[in-house]
């Protein structure tokens, strides 16, 4: 038997589930999420989590500003808890031309509202006592900034998306979307056709599996990126302000329990053959790396404990900025994926425009003209 939906989610993670909410909150409107696994069990359960507004490029950072104020009222917004908690952000320069640019980006970012200001090195050293400055030119701060649980924040959009209407399919994958004459018309997936009207491909590192055959592939490349979870010492007992460390090339921030998670700024450069198989673990070298760097800048971590930590993939789209809005050629498809690691940042945004683009036919919560797959010339026209 053949089920039936206004929309087809395909993907539950924190954006599809931040989509299937807003969705789920028009009434009326039929929404079915495809997973093949739990509620955030793909790149969302690894994500750092980390929440601010600080981008380099206005598009993003008024997406990003959006969303930190859906983190900052989560309560009030879903009405289940998310695991927000502020924590600042401090992003460091270490010459003069990374000062430049530093002042330039704030500058741009407090033009459109975002509360971030520039910071001297005895400043920093006043705000973060057990911070190393010397080797820093110049630091914005983002007092707003901070971080959430991406699992709990996830299952609480599940949760209500559920209560409004939205049925969950886990479990489940989608075999391919079905297209006649240049208009969607469902989805066929391992227990049938699910037919309808509009289905929105958010589905990460695996989003251009199913957009390739029809294509309007993105060009995605699955980068291996890795964090660790350090116990912090004595000293950093009472916590830390959450670091974009360019100097060091390491970003890290507080962790519940005692814990600081960290990582590099840059993810492995060498793509993933595949997705689906890839090493979750973490090497010691990997841990000695991350570690010098946390203490170029905060020495006290020389010798913190080691307790865990885990790889995910950063899903890169060609020029590092997310796929957003329709696809080219084909009505009723939408895309959002391309996060290069920034999809948990962004995600109530991101549903909130995806939301508003289904159903008004343009999305109100953030301009989205800046992320259409057009961008990327003939890659974005549909073969035929």
């Amino acid at each position: 038997m053949t089920t039936f939906a206004d929309v087809v989610i395909v993907g539950a993670g924190i954006v599809g589930c931040s989509t299937a909410f807003h969705l789920a909150q028009r009434k009326g409107t039929r929404v079915i999420v495809i997973e093949k696994g739990p509620i955030a069990y793909g790149m969302t359960k690894r994500s750092g989590a980390l929440i601010r507004a600080h981008f380099a490029d206005a598009p993003t950072a008024r997406l990003a500003l959006a969303s930190l104020r859906a983190f900052q009222n989560w309560h009030d917004l879903v009405g289940e808890p998310g695991g927000w908690m502020p924590t600042g952000l401090v992003t460091t320069a270490g010459d003069d031309a990374g000062a430049a640019r530093l002042r330039r980006e704030v500058e741009r970012l407090r033009g459109i509202g975002v509360n971030t200001r520039m910071i001297s090195r005895d400043e920093l050293r006043e705000l973060q006592p057990a911070a190393r400055v010397d080797d820093i030119a110049l630091a914005a701060y983002e007092p707003e900034a901070g971080y959430a649980d991406p699992v709990e924040a996830t299952q609480a959009l599940a949760t209500r998306a559920k209560a409004l209407g939205a049925t969950f399919k886990t479990g489940t994958y989608v075999k391919s979307i079905l297209v006649d004459h240049g208009r969607v018309h469902g989805v066929d997936t391992t227990i049938g056709p699910i037919e309808a009207l509009t289905v929105a491909v958010i589905a990460g590192p695996w989003s251009d599996r199913l957009l390739e055959p029809l294509g309007v592939g993105i060009g995605i490349q699955s980068l291996r990126a890795e964090v660790a979870f350090f116990e912090r010492p004595a000293e950093l007992k009472a916590g830390h302000a959450a670091f974009i460390d360019t100097i060091t090339g390491a970003h890290f921030r507080p962790h519940p329990y005692g814990l600081t998670m960290a990582g590099l700024t840059a993810p492995s450069p060498e793509p993933l053959k595949t997705p689906d198989q890839f090493d979750e673990s973490i090497s010691r070298e990997h841990v000695a790396d991350v570690q010098r760097r946390v203490a170029a800048r905060l020495p006290a971590m020389a010798q913190a404990r080691f307790t865990r930590g885990h790889a995910g993939i950063y899903d890169m789209s060609p020029d590092g900025q997310p796929v957003l809005g329709n696809a080219p050629g084909i009505r009723g498809l939408v895309i959002a994926a391309g996060f290069s690691g920034n999809g948990f940042t962004l995600a109530p945004a991101v549903g909130a425009c995806i939301s508003e683009l289904i159903a008004d036919g343009e999305a109100r919560t953030a301009d989205l003209g800046a992320f259409g797959l057009e961008r990327f010339g003939k890659n974005a026209k549909r073969k035929t």
